[in-house]
This record gives structure tokens, C-alpha cells and sequence, in this order.
């Protein structure tokens, strides 16, 4: 090993100042191996900013990046992005509302993830091309089960005609809603036929997804406890199918079982689409069993709810109430972020902590204030 000292050593001074080098270990001129010599790299090159026409021309050609950046201009919040992203969907809405939307739901450990992939992959060889969107409004902290969810589509994610997209949570539902009917108007102007909207939350999401889909399919498992509860009956009043998943093995026998009644219990109920009638079926993802039936009953939906003009018609109310839904998302944003409300809301909630003021009261001074 040798020895090597720099010039600005003192004279006196000793091995503390020097610098060793490993016998065989080459050395430039100043000193250091040629491997610890600074390597200078290019810069990335930054990507290129596209224009309004930009977006629609990619869109519109399925360019798959593109599709991916108009989505993230959509759900940004900046305004700027916010006022490109609406002038990119004006010239994109002519091209969409020519695919059928699925609203797919159930309590987790159901097999949602697995009945997608089954689904979307038997869609694929049937020759459509498939959107799954995945909607979850409660995942406010981790937003880990959304993509969870799309790294157990293996088969889906690698497939060119499949394209699979979380709406991240903006801590409301209408944030989550907003962006979530923007992004199926893009991937239906993309040439996507099939929207799979997959509800990850529990709670108001079914409404909401009920809102924006033309048929709701509510996955089931047997032998889960009562199959009856009253818990479930407003999830199912929302349903045009139910289908008790995992209907294989040990389970085939419960599930059938199930399925009576359910089948019983939806008789009582009104059903959730005009002139259809809501009924329970069985299928299991991981064989497959029940996929085709299951799509064969979305077929005969869409062609007898747009041979009656239900089909239509609910897509009317749903455009027209989204319209309110958007007011009431803006106006509520608007009313919290008044700096007048903003200052005075501390004082207004310990007014009511310390019965001071009635609920009422506290509403009618807040509103004072966003009206000054």
C-alpha cells in the first residue's frame, strides 16, 4: 500500500495528513482512483408541455401516454389545469357515451379485485376493450387500497386493450365524483366500450357510483352472517344484479343456498331500474364459472332498457343532476374558504361547545358572514 501526501501538508507534519492507496489501484493526477473520479451525466430531458389539441389528438388516437396525462390534468387542482382540462373535455365529448358503464361493489374480502380481472379479462377475448376505474373516497390517509387493487390485475395491467386508473381521494365525495365521470368521458372518447367502476370505500360511495353508472352489479359472499340483514337492504335496493362470488368447492352448496334467498328477498323490494327485474346469481372468479352469464345479463339490460328509453333517460338524469352536484361542491367550497368565515368559525364552534349558541344560530351567523 502506498503513501501519498497532498502539497498543502506541513512540513513537520506526519502520516495523519497523508492519504493511502491500495496496491493495484491506479491513480490520476490528483490523487484519486480512476473509479471515484466525478462521472457527469446528461440531465433528464424534461417533458414536452402539450397544447389543448395535444390532449384531444392523443386521446382520440389512444395514445395510451397521453390518455394517462389528460386523466392527471383532469383530477390536478390547480385552476389553471382545472380551466385546460375542461377546454380538452368540450372537444372530447362529442366522441364519448358509447360504452356501457358497470358499477361493481361489495364488502371487502368479497373478491371484487379477482371478479374484475375475471371479468375483464373474458371482455378482452370477446374482443372489447376495457376501462376499470377504481373510486375509493374513504382511503383519505394511505389511498393504499386502490393501487393494491391494480397490482392484483396482473393479466389486465399488461393486456394494450385494458387500462386500469384510481381516482385518488380529494377528501369529499364530489371531488371524487367530479373526477371520476370526467375520466369515463375520456377513456369512452379513448374507444374504451366496457367502464368497469370499482367502488373501494363503503358507506355514501355506492350512491354515488349508483349516480354515474347504467348498471350496478353488488357482489355477495355466502355464509357471511345473515344474508338478510336490514344493514344490506339499502345496497341492495340500489342493485340491478346480485351475485354471490366465490361459488366453488365447499362453498357451491352455501352459495346456492344464498342465492334462494336472496332471490326471495329481492321480490319484496322495488326494483332499482324501471321495467327490470333485480335477481341474485352465483359465479366464482377463480374458475371462472358464472363470468359469461353474468355478462350475457348486462347484454340483455342495455338492450331492453334502451329498447324502452330507460337506458337513456337515466343517462339524461344523471348529466342534469350532476350539473346540482357540482353547484353544491363549489358553493360549499367557496362558503369554507370565505375569509370572514374562516375567522370567525374558531369562536362560532366554542359558542356551541359552551351552549352559548344553538346549532341554528351558529349557521345563521356563519352565513352572515359569507353574505357580507
Amino acid at each position: 500500500m502506498s503513501t501519498h501526501k497532498p502539497e498543502w501538508t506541513p512540513k513537520d507534519g506526519g502520516t495523519e495528513f497523508a492519504s493511502h492507496v491500495m496496491d493495484g489501484v491506479t491513480g490520476g493526477h490528483d490523487g484519486l482512483p480512476q473509479h471515484a473520479k466525478t462521472v457527469t451525466t446528461r440531465p433528464r430531458p424534461r417533458r414536452r408541455r402539450l397544447t389543448i389539441d395535444d390532449y384531444v389528438q392523443g386521446v382520440l388516437n389512444q395514445d395510451r401516454m397521453v390518455l394517462a396525462r389528460t386523466i392527471t390534468l383532469i383530477e390536478s387542482n390547480s385552476p389553471a389545469h382545472q380551466e385546460m382540462a375542461q377546454a380538452v373535455l368540450r372537444q372530447l365529448l362529442p366522441h364519448t357515451g358509447g360504452s356501457i358503464r358497470v358499477g361493481i361493489t361489495g364488502v371487502p374480502g368479497v373478491g371484487k379485485s379477482t371478479f374484475i380481472e375475471a371479468l375483464g379479462c373474458f371482455l378482452l377475448e370477446q374482443g372489447h376493450r376495457v376501462a376499470v376505474l377504481a373510486v375509493d373516497p374513504t382511503s383519505s390517509v394511505t389511498k393504499g387500497s386502490i393501487l393494491g387493487d391494480k397490482t392484483r390485475m396482473e393479466q389486465l395491467t399488461r393486456d394494450v386493450n385494458a387500462f386500469i386508473r384510481p381516482s385518488p381521494s380529494s377528501g369529499t365525495l364530489g371531488g371524487v365524483g367530479r373526477k371520476s365521470r370526467e375520466t369515463m368521458l375520456v377513456c369512452e372518447a379513448a374507444g374504451f366500450d366496457v367502464l368497469l367502476i370499482e367502488t373501494v370505500g363503503v358507506g355514501q360511495s355506492e350512491t354515488m357510483v349508483r349516480s354515474m353508472v347504467d348498471f350496478f352489479l353488488l357482489l355477495m359472499l355466502a355464509g357471511a352472517g345473515d344474508e338478510l340483514q336490514g344493514i344490506k337492504k339499502g345496497i341492495m335496493e340500489l342493485a340491478d344484479t346480485l351475485l354471490i362470488n366465490k361459488a366453488d368447492g365447499d362453498n357451491l352448496a352455501p352459495a346456492r343456498l344464498a342465492k334462494a334467498d336472496y332471490n326471495r328477498a329481492l321480490h319484496y323490494l322495488a326494483p332499482a331500474t324501471d321495467g327490470w327485474r333485480t335477481r341474485a346469481y352465483t359465479c366464482s372468479a377463480l374458475t371462472g364459472e358464472g363470468i359469461d352469464k353474468i355478462w350475457s345479463i348486462v347484454q340483455d339490460f342495455q338492450q331492453k332498457t334502451s329498447e324502452s328509453g330507460v337506458f337513456a333517460q337515466r343517462r339524461k338524469i344523471q348529466t342534469v343532476a350532476w350539473v346540482y352536484a357540482m353547484i353544491e361542491e363549489h358553493l360549499k367550497q367557496r362558503f369554507f374558504s370565505h375569509p370572514e368565515v374562516v375567522a370567525a368559525q374558531p369562536l362560532v364552534e366554542t359558542s356551541v361547545l359552551n351552549g352559548e349558541l344553538t346549532a341554528t344560530m351558529a349557521v345563521q351567523m356563519l352565513l352572515g358572514k359569507f353574505e357580507q
